[in-house]
């Protein structure tokens, strides 16, 4: 069972690598919430981060990430999460840490990650579910996280009190969190985060110019989520591609069940399985 939103954070300093939406509402999430902490942004580009530090989302940015690790309580990835590995372990490529600094990362992919992490004690992932089809942080939400759900994804070595941590700084910006393996995490999320991407990006791309005029409710809705960015989805759907081309036989299944019944004019079937993707979907509702 998840657990509830707590109020406290023991971080002084947070640094959030990757200021772009979803660092960005960290960043608005913490300011709003914990006006004591420091919040510093790491990014290549210093003018994006000078832009960030000008609209009030961060303190301090900087373009070295190593140079940030002795200043932060807590380093944030929210890169693509194929740079997330290889950024933390340029994080630590300078002089030592300091123990007690502990790394996370929001990547909706978490096997890959964490495998490649498993021998860097001070990483532990996480996987914020909430985000939006905008981009950079001038979509920047400090509502973004509130009510959602964060996965924590430790490895089997990794110690309960970092864990407890980590589930109470995500807490503090109003989440509810739970545990999981990342593998089980991989194969949950592919079911409920990135194959709606991929159906959704697939039906847009079957819209011929000569029927945009005709797109009601109903597809634009349906198709909302194909219009986020394709190099970090991409990105996401490779990272994750076991678990997707399963979930993409699953859904052409069902389809193929859907075009049989109405092949076969079988008004009974259809009718069935119309319905039980309706209860489902009312199931979803509080």
């Amino acid at each position: 069972m998840p657990h509830r939103p707590h109020s406290s954070l023991l971080e002084e300093t947070v640094a959030i690598v990757g200021v772009g939406l979803i660092g960005g509402s960290l960043a608005a999430a913490l300011r709003q919430r914990k006006a004591t902490c420091r919040v510093i942004g790491v990014g290549r580009d210093s003018s994006r981060l000078a832009l960030a530090k000008k609209a009030g989302l961060i303190d301090d940015g900087f373009t070295d990430i190593a140079s940030v690790v002795r200043l932060a309580n807590m380093i944030v990835f929210c890169t693509p999460v194929e740079r997330i590995a290889e950024g933390v372990r340029e994080a630590l490529s300078g002089s030592p840490t300091d123990p007690s600094l502990l790394i996370t990362d929001a990547g909706s992919v978490k096997g890959p990650i964490c495998k490649a992490l498993a021998d860097v004690p001070n990483f532990i992932g996480a996987h914020p579910i909430a985000g939006s089809h905008r981009h950079g942080f001038e979509a920047a939400d400090g509502q973004l996280f509130e009510g959602k759900v964060c996965v924590i994804t430790p490895n089997s070595s990794t110690a309960q009190d970092p864990v407890h941590r980590l589930e109470r700084f995500w807490q503090s910006i109003g989440m509810n969190t739970v545990t999981m393996a990342p593998d089980e995490h991989d194969r949950t999320l592919a079911m409920t985060s990135h194959l709606p991407h991929v159906v959704a990006a697939a039906l847009a791309g079957t819209l011929t110019p000569d029927k945009r005029f005709f797109t009601g409710t109903g597809f634009r809705d349906t198709t909302r989520i194909a219009a986020g960015d394709p190099a970090l989805w991409s990105g996401v759907l490779l990272q994750n591609s076991e678990y997707v081309v399963a979930g993409i036989d699953a859904v052409q299944n069902r389809l193929e069940s859907i075009r049989l019944a109405l092949t076969l004019g079988n008004t009974a079937i259809l009718q069935q399985l119309l319905e039980e993707g309706r209860a489902k979907r009312e199931a979803l509702n509080p």
